[in-house]
């Protein structure tokens, strides 16, 4: 490839997100939030620049100080500050953010709020409840609490007026993705997480049907549970603070309690602003079901784990019943859910069980030895300089479950194209999204600081254009983070290349086996400042 070189983005694209871009949201619907979707720009809009950081950004602080605060110069928003310093979410003091871990529904903590959650489900103490899902999640004040709990979280918000929900997460070295329950289910298969939490999320739950609680009842595992806390939970004492009456609190219960028991699911346990329903274990409940009942049952038009760009339906979707070891009370516990072998390998690439298990474990003792190689190219792997890692083209989490000992967690990306692994994810207690890298990923600039790839251009190449699936690498790695680029020898010069142009310095270096046909690239991504005279 001939010498490039990527001009800067202007300083207003600092907090650029391609697909989910408010400079586009007149283009949209308010109908249910569409506009808060994924819209990516067609190819002819595609910027081929830098995204600068902002001016004064610096290196993050590292885990797990980070957790309790961030330099406000890398999130510089005061609107959310302002917002919602009444709950305690953040407190702006001198260049620092600091999270005292409070929240709408938790103003004393979120350490108290989920210890009487842990209460409520034992099963979040003894490793039962590995993943779990947080619909609204603020700053992920939730999801950062439970990680010393054991419990993985994926936290979800939209881009929206909070301005920088997801970002907070991130910046603070805990695992969120930008999203939305509206027309179009999450980037999740079916039966995934052991646990949804709504914490006064604002999600209307029996509205549209109840489509919404629909697609939570697709994505939690059979025996899961979903906690809500906030309205219409406790109305009776609540209801006067909610700009509402007690009759409308009681009718929107009471609808909200026909629709889960409709679904199958039941109320598990209950306590002040806290309510625990629980997923049915088998589809004995189901097959009671009348069958003219509404929310009817999803038909085989629709495939269960489908969920890229695909269109929320008025139905839920049943549990394959020759599944019975993916039920969470039939999981491994954790950790020794980890190195499991997962029930649904045998529908990954349709192989039979004994192949399967043995190309599993095959998977897992290769990526061992090949993470000891890692920590050898790239010693800051292991430390606390590496926190947020994307594995951008994963097969079985191998990857992740080697680095499971180690400060850090890992976004696994299953291509929408290819085989659908992310099931036997989740089912290891690991955590994961569907992905196209021929568009933008659903995450700020700046918000990881290793990305993962394993031969994805070989893969990849003759659908995604080189040139824009590394200028994406580059707008959400941090200034200082790497990249670990395995690739067949053919393309590594051209990744080089491509990566000089954007400012990365890279070395190639030979794979644990020393084999001429592959190698390994280790990209460092430097940190610059906006010079003000780049281009759009």
């Amino acid at each position: 490839m001939r010498p490039i070189s990527f001009p800067e983005c202007s300083l207003d694209y600092q907090d650029y997100t391609p697909c989910t871009d408010p400079k586009r949201w007149r283009k949209y619907g308010t109908f249910r939030l569409t506009l808060l979707e994924r819209h990516c720009p067609p190819i002819f809009e595609r910027k081929e620049c830098l995204v600068p950081p902002p001016d004064g950004y610096k290196p993050p602080i590292r885990w797990p100080k980070s957790r309790d605060e961030c330099w406000y110069r890398n999130v510089p928003y005061d609107w959310i500050n302002k917002q919602k310093s009444n709950q305690h979410w953040l407190i702006k003091e001198g260049e620092k953010f600091l999270f005292p871990g409070g929240g709408t529904m938790f103003p004393n903590g979120v350490g108290e709020y989920v210890d009487m959650m842990q209460e409520l489900i034992p099963e979040m103490k003894d490793g039962t409840v590995r993943t779990a899902i947080d619909t609204g999640c603020g700053v992920a004040s939730w999801g950062g609490d439970l990680l010393d709990r054991g419990i993985l979280t994926v936290s979800l918000a939209p881009r929206d007026n909070h301005e920088a929900q997801v970002q907070f997460a991130l910046e603070r070295g805990i695992p969120a993705i930008l999203g939305v329950i509206s027309t179009q289910r999450l980037p999740f298969p079916s039966n995934s997480f052991d646990m949804a939490h709504c914490s006064r999320c604002l999600i209307p739950w029996t509205e549209f049907g109840g489509i919404y609680l629909m697609e939570i009842h697709r994505i939690l595992r059979p025996g899961g549970f979903w906690v809500l806390s906030g309205p219409p939970v406790n109305y009776e004492h609540r209801w006067r603070g909610w700009n509402t009456t007690v009759a409308e609190q009681k009718t929107d219960y009471e609808n909200l309690q026909n629709l889960l028991t409709s679904m199958c699911f039941t109320l598990y346990n209950k306590k002040e602003d806290i309510a625990v329903w629980q997923k049915a274990k088998d589809n004995s409940c189901y097959e009671k079901l009348p069958k003219e009942t509404y929310p009817p049952k999803c038909d085989d038009s629709l495939e269960p784990d489908s969920g890229w760009y695909t269109p929320l339906r008025a139905c839920f979707v049943l549990p394959d019943p020759k599944y019975t070891k993916s039920v969470l009370t039939y999981m491994p516990k954790w950790p020794e859910r980890l190195h499991a072998t997962p029930e649904r390998i045998t529908t990954a690439h349709g192989a039979s069980t004994s192949g399967s298990i043995n190309t599993f474990h095959h998977d897992d003792g290769k990526w061992k030895k090949r993470i000891q190689h890692y920590k050898k190219l790239l010693p800051e792997l292991g430390t606390d300089k590496i926190r947020n890692v994307m594995d951008m083209n994963t097969v079985y989490g191998a990857f992740a479950a080697a680095l499971i000992n180690d400060p850090l967690w890992v976004m696994n990306v299953v291509s929408s194209y290819g085989p659908n692994t992310l099931p036997v994810v989740y089912d290891r207690g690991l955590i994961g999204t569907f992905h196209d890298w021929c568009e933008a990923f659903s995450t700020y600039p700046r918000t990881y600081d290793l990305l993962h790839l394993d031969g994805f251009f070989t893969a990849e190449n003759h659908r995604c254009e080189m040139k824009y699936v590394l200028l994406e690498m580059d707008r959400i790695l941090r200034p200082g983070g790497h990249a670990i680029i395995r690739e067949s020898t053919y393309f590594v010069d051209a990744v080089a290349t491509i990566g000089k142009g954007m400012r990365w310095i890279c070395r190639k270096e030979k794979t644990e086996y020393g084999v001429d046909k592959e190698k390994v690239l280790i990209c460092q991504k430097k940190l610059w400042h906006s010079s003000n005279t780049g281009s759009r």
